[in-house]
């Protein structure tokens, strides 16, 4: 790895794959709950989502669950591996999470040094990796809700494995707005992702 290297090839490939198939899952996803909805009040545009009617979204759903589920196994098992996420994520102190919390509620939170996550970043990864995870599961307990009752019934059962994934994917689409957004106010963090440096 190059010195001035601070994002490795392997970083950057599985967030934009990740980035890609959370899209795409989150848009066939919308067209599937749209032919069920848990919440009947919300319902998505048919612009923003993607199969144009129940059998086409689960088609596009099924087949991009395996990108996302191989993509995060690789990313989360090479972080560990490398050790990455203990130097990376690892400690997240309540102390550090306020002080950089105020800080970033003031506009005053510091982003010279891309190679360092603050406490809010750590956070946040750290909660959007145990997100995925969820998502995950929540889904196989509704995809293949006979097949593992044991996760269906940790979800409280199959109506509330919908609720979880409902949830977790609307964790997923808050951090991937609030992401794009620091990414705006940071542009050089998108730089980073696709050079490495």
């Amino acid at each position: 790895m190059n010195p001035a290297t601070i994002q490795p090839a392997w970083v950057r490939i599985t967030h934009w794959v990740n980035a890609l198939a959370v899209a795409l899952m989150v848009a066939s996803g919308w067209q599937i709950y749209n032919a069920s909805p848990i919440f009947p009040a919300i319902q998505f545009p048919p612009a923003i989502t993607l199969g144009g009617w129940l059998g086409g979204a689960l088609l596009w759903h099924f087949a991009v669950m395996w990108v996302l589920v191989a993509n995060f196994l690789i990313y989360v098992g090479a972080n560990i591996a490398s050790g990455r996420l203990r130097k990376k994520l690892l400690p997240v102190s309540p102390r550090s999470l306020a002080t950089d919390l105020v800080a970033a509620m003031r506009g005053k939170l510091g982003h010279q040094d891309l190679s360092r996550y603050n406490a809010v970043q750590k956070l946040a990864y750290l909660v959007v990796i145990a997100d995925i995870a969820l998502l995950i599961l929540s889904g196989m307990a509704i995809w293949k809700s006979v097949q593992f009752p044991l996760l269906r019934t940790l979800m409280g059962g199959y109506d509330n494995a919908r609720v979880v994934h409902f949830i977790a994917m609307s964790v997923l689409v808050a951090f991937f707005v609030l992401h794009v957004v620091m990414v705006a106010l940071v542009p050089r963090s998108l730089l980073l992702m696709i050079r490495g440096r």
